[in-house]
Order: C-alpha cells, then sequence, then structure tokens
C-alpha cells in the first residue's frame, strides 16, 4: 500500500477517553497488586487509606462510648458517675490505638483474595482470624492497664472478673468492631481508586495517510510495526497503516491491556482466545483466526496474557 501523509494531521496517536475504567487485579499480588493488582502492604497508597480511615473510625468509636456509657448509667444507677466512663473510655482509646493492626492485614489480605481459589481463600481467612485474635488480646491488655491505673490513681480498686469469661466476652466484640474497622479501610481504599483512576480510552485514532479511522479498541487485533509505520490488524479484516513508531502506539496502548510480546508486536489481551507452544520458549497468540507472535524474550508479557 502506497502512503502519502497529510501535513495537515498530526502523526502522534490519539486515544478518545470516555468511561471509567474501574481496574481491579486478578492477583493476590497486588495490594501489592496485592491483592489488588496493586498495592502491596505498607505502600504509600495504602498509607493514605490509614490516615483517612482514622478520623472515620475514631468518631465512630467515640460515638458508640458516650452511648455504652450512657447505657451503663441508666441501667445501673447506684454506680459511681465516673466508673462507666473510665470503663468505655478506656476500651474506645485502646481501640483507637489498634486501628492499624486490621489496615495492614486488609491490606495484606484484600477480598480479592477470595477470587484466589481454596488457597487464597485460606489465606485471607487465616490472615484475618490471627489479625482478629490479636487485636483483641491488645485491646484487652490495654484497656485493663489503663483501668487499673486509673482506678489506683482514684484511690480504688479495679475488679476485670474472670480472665477466660471476660476475654470470650470482649472477643466477641472486638470481632465485630475489627470487621467494621476493616470494612471503613477497605471503602476508603475503593472510593480513592475511583477516584484516582485514569479515564479509559474507548477508542483509538488511527491516520492512515489523509484518512482518519477511529477504531473501538476492542476492534484492534493487533499492532505490527512495518518500517517508519505501523500496522493495525482490526477484526473487519482492514490493516490501516500510519507513520508512527510502535513504541508510540504502545504508550498509548498499554494502558488498556495491549501488551508488546515481539520487538516487532503488540496484541490486544482482551482478544486472545488461545497460546500455543512453538519451540524454544517461543509461543503463538491466537486471537480468532488472526495470530501474532511472541517472543521468549517478552516472558513477563507471557505472563500478563496467561493471567488475562
Amino acid at each position: 500500500m502506497t502512503e502519502t501523509t497529510n501535513p495537515g494531521l498530526s502523526s502522534t496517536p490519539r486515544v478518545r477517553q470516555s468511561e471509567r475504567d474501574r481496574r481491579t487485579s486478578s492477583r493476590a499480588g497486588s495490594p501489592a497488586t496485592g491483592a489488588s493488582g496493586a498495592p502491596s502492604g505498607t505502600s504509600g497508597a495504602n498509607r493514605r487509606d490509614l490516615l483517612a480511615g482514622w478520623p472515620v473510625i475514631i468518631v465512630v468509636t467515640l460515638g458508640f462510648m458516650v452511648v455504652n456509657a450512657l447505657t451503663v448509667l441508666a441501667d445501673q444507677p447506684d454506680l459511681r458517675p465516673w466508673a462507666p466512663w473510665v470503663w468505655e473510655g478506656s476500651s474506645a482509646l485502646a481501640l483507637s490505638l489498634l486501628v492499624w493492626l486490621p489496615w495492614l492485614a486488609g491490606s495484606v489480605a484484600p477480598p480479592a483474595l477470595l477470587s484466589e481459589g481454596w488457597n487464597g481463600r485460606g489465606r485471607f481467612l487465616a490472615v484475618h482470624l490471627t489479625a482478629a485474635c490479636l487485636y483483641s488480646l491488645l485491646h484487652v491488655g490495654m484497656m485493663v492497664t489503663m483501668r487499673h491505673g486509673v482506678y489506683a490513681l482514684l484511690g480504688e480498686t479495679y475488679d476485670y472478673g474472670p480472665p477466660i469469661e471476660r476475654f470470650i466476652y470482649e472477643l466477641r466484640k472486638d470481632l465485630l468492631s475489627y470487621a467494621l474497622f476493616l470494612g471503613v479501610f477497605w471503602t476508603v481504599h475503593n472510593l480513592r481508586e475511583a477516584r484516582e483512576t485514569p479515564l479509559r480510552p474507548v477508542s483509538f485514532d488511527i491516520r492512515d495517510g489523509a484518512r482518519l479511522i477511529r477504531a473501538p479498541l476492542n476492534d484492534i487485533l493487533a499492532a505490527a510495526s512495518a518500517g517508519n509505520y505501523v500496522e493495525f490488524v482490526l477484526v473487519d479484516g482492514r490493516r490501516p497503516l500510519m507513520r508512527v513508531t510502535l513504541a508510540a502506539v504502545e504508550a498509548e496502548l498499554a494502558r488498556c491491556g495491549f501488551v508488546r510480546t515481539h520487538r516487532g508486536w503488540l496484541v490486544n489481551s482482551a482478544r486472545m482466545t488461545g497460546l500455543r507452544p512453538e519451540g524454544s520458549g517461543d509461543w503463538t497468540v491466537e486471537l480468532g483466526d488472526f495470530e501474532a507472535p511472541l517472543s521468549r524474550r517478552y516472558a513477563e508479557a507471557l505472563e500478563r496474557l496467561r493471567a488475562a
């Protein structure tokens, strides 16, 4: 095909934007991708989730503290007025100091693990059950220590009661607060991701000589280097050429699921229908009736396509 370029049209690839890309990780490694396609445990993004969720949790905890203290006073009018406030205040303070624990566990074992089969679900349960028990032990230890201290300052003696029986009682409540705090952090994380996720392109402008072809991304099977041009393979059989480098096209389309499988090839992972080994580590990417090469030098691309 002989092509003429129109000086009035820029050869720089341009993508039209219109809808939000709600990207979620298919692997538990992305919080770190973790289980988030992103994001592992103590990343800067997750620390922002902690800082954003903590104030919400403190407000909720203070609300429960006031309601519980007033309820105890109403149910037991003979109590010394300050006692319920010491009990509930020490509990609320301890919980406020422990919110980092459900946050950390939530980063290590995010909800995406539940879609990773029994191994992922087992890890999810193991992490959160362990974290919840540790959370309850620390909560009880801290609040009892604070109560003993306050009572001693007031010239009184604090009696916690039978340790095992009281711990089981507190554990039931702590499991609920742990789940609540975990939910707050996951909600904050999802809201932040929705706000910060860039718009996902839905079409790509291919300048074929003097023509402009606005191709939906799903209609592009692959793109191949052709000298000073890039040849696009479309589902309808057309093969438009655009005077641009494959690297420039990759820079625009990599975030849309296009994967570099060869020095001269870029494929649309969403259109892949199969992978066929060719020996010596090379593969063929099947895109319906069309096929593209996958070089052994692009091992990361193979993993991404397998995951997709």
